[in-house]
């Protein structure tokens, strides 16, 4: 098996699966809200867990928040800031190729009242800064709303530059980023990325399902999404997981070692496939500059479910627009907003890779990607 599709999910390491496991022994079991020994040992494992997961992010531990996937984050920080801070001003900016858990949010947003601007962007997916600072210079923009790396081309956001305006027009909008696809692939340093609230999701980086983080900076009041009995500082109620939470810590200590390396092994995977499947007509969508963990490609003659269900026979999973909108069947939105033609990007088909891939696995899907072209192809 190929598995080219870790941007939707990744497989849970060993030393993931060793960590949920040794949470589960009797000792550790107790609620950790419980007084009695069993509760303050699991109590104690949990907020050792937060304290270095806060280390690894660079954030302090009354930053971080443990949900159960980055949708939940995304909720909680977009609506639940703009539902604490309604003096905050009116508008939030953001654009249209974010992740469906940002641009849902958004859209409940419009329906109650909130002017939401969506800024262009270029054939590289980066968002117009002119007119970024133009939305800014009005005075009413109470959230910005960006994604790191997009999901689908890989596009990497130029974050410092739009931290430098936000400081330098509007210093109290508040910046929501989402950092999924980033986490494990790039150094992040929450402290000095310039975002005030950020998410992430466990299952990206080798984690197991069920658990994503929430980071919302010391300072910055938003309303909780779930309520209860106050767990986690009053942010997100609920009996805390322990399980979950070492997955998370697990996945994410594991990603840090070796980061520098991981990107140089799928950069050199990402330019080979770039240049081979180039050189076969197929056109090559995700930006030069994109984090080179992933691929978009628009393939000569094949649609892209077709070409999914093709490279399934071979036992190659790839996929065509994000996970969470695979099943409607549309056209990739992501790159239609960028300037993509309907025709080719209703040919796109993204791969998207993992640490653990290798060259010899891109070697052999190019050799599959020309049987499936003999086999199949009537080309033009």
């Amino acid at each position: 098996m190929i598995y080219f599709d870790n941007s939707a999910t990744t497989f849970p390491t060993e030393r993931v699966r060793a960590a949920c496991s040794a949470a589960l022994a009797d000792d550790l079991s107790g609620n950790p809200g419980s007084l009695h020994k069993l509760g303050v040992a699991a109590n104690t494992a949990y907020n050792d867990c937060l304290a270095s997961v806060s280390r690894l992010l660079g954030a302090k531990q009354t930053e971080i928040v443990f949900t159960s996937c980055a949708t939940e984050s995304a909720n909680t920080a977009i609506r639940g800031f703009m539902s604490r801070n309604k003096r905050a001003g009116n508008t939030i900016v953001s654009t249209r190729t974010e992740h469906k858990a940002t641009l849902e949010c958004l859209s409940y947003l419009e329906k109650n009242g909130y002017n939401v601007v969506y800024l262009p962007v270029g054939s590289d997916g980066k968002p117009d800064l002119a007119a970024l600072e133009e939305v800014l210079t009005k005075g009413d923009c109470a959230l910005m709303c960006f994604t790191l790396v997009n999901n689908e081309t890989g596009s990497i956001l130029p974050n410092d530059e739009i931290v430098k305006i936000k400081n330098r027009v509007s210093p109290s909008t508040v910046y929501y980023l989402d950092a999924v696809q980033a986490l494990g692939k790039m150094r992040i340093d929450l402290h000095k990325t310039g975002c005030d609230m950020c998410s992430f999701s466990g299952h990206k980086i080798h984690g197991v399902k069920g658990v994503g983080v929430l980071y919302v900076r010391d300072g910055v009041r938003i309303d909780p999404f779930v309520l209860g009995g106050g767990q986690q500082n009053g942010m997100r109620s609920g009996t805390q997981s322990l399980v979950l939470a070492k997955s998370f810590e697990a996945a994410l200590e594991e990603a840090s070692e070796g980061i520098e390396e991981s990107y140089d092994n799928v950069a050199s995977i990402n330019a080979y496939l770039r240049k081979e499947l180039a050189a076969r007509k197929a056109m090559i969508l995700s930006p030069d500059d994109a984090l080179p963990y992933v691929l978009n490609v628009s393939f000569d003659g094949f649609e892209s479910e077709t070409m999914l269900h093709c490279l399934e026979i071979y036992d190659i999973f790839v996929s065509t627009v994000s996970a969470c909108s695979s099943k409607s069947k549309k056209v990739s939105y992501v790159l239609l907003e960028s300037g993509v033609p309907q025709k080719i990007a209703a040919n796109a088909v993204r791969i998207s890779f993992s640490r653990y891939n290798t060259m010899a696995e891109a070697e052999e899907f190019i050799k599959c990607v020309d049987d499936i072209y003999d086999k199949f192809a009537v080309r033009k």
